[in-house]
């Protein structure tokens, strides 16, 4: 049950944006930006980003919102969403996909947390600035869609999926 007075056919972050239209609109114009913009990361990356931090940020709504839209991005290397979810040594994804997700999922924790080996270790696998600079947003922001969703309880009724 929603701590406030929000739309009740709207779960996650939807009715939180019917309840504030007006800060909705902002939130939405970023999140197309970071999500569906110009990025060397693909979409399926950046919303394998969002699925992991939600996971691990035990977000209902969010990972099974950004898992599903990930895996139709991803197609044939979809198994990989529920396989970061794991372990992400073991999932079939590059080394620097790996070593940008164990970014995230520290910023997930604490920007702080994130340190220079991090980064040389993300770079020694040719990620650029820019990939690390959408990866840290990505997780940053996913952490304050969470904690929204979360901080006023309007979580999905049932697990979209996992």
């Amino acid at each position: 049950m929603p701590h406030i007075n929000l739309p009740s056919d709207f779960p996650g972050i939807m009715g939180l944006f019917k309840y504030r239209e007006d800060t909705a609109k902002p939130i939405n114009e970023f999140a197309e930006v970071l999500m569906r913009g110009e990025s060397p990361l693909s979409a399926g990356e950046r919303d394998l980003i969002a699925a992991y931090v939600s996971y691990r940020n035990e977000c209902n709504f969010c990972t099974g919102t950004h898992s599903a839209i990930a895996r139709q991005l991803l197609k044939e290397k979809s198994p990989v969403v529920d396989a970061v979810k794991q372990d992400i040594e073991t999932a079939d994804l590059s080394d620097k996909m790996k070593a940008l997700l164990k970014i995230a999922g520290k910023v997930r924790v604490g920007g702080n947390l994130v340190n220079s080996e991090d980064v040389e270790e993300a770079r020694k696998h040719d990620a650029s600035d820019r990939e690390l600079h959408d990866t840290v947003l990505i997780a940053a922001a996913f952490c304050m869609f969470n904690r929204y969703v979360d901080g006023l309880a309007n979580r999905a009724r049932v697990p979209i999926c996992s």
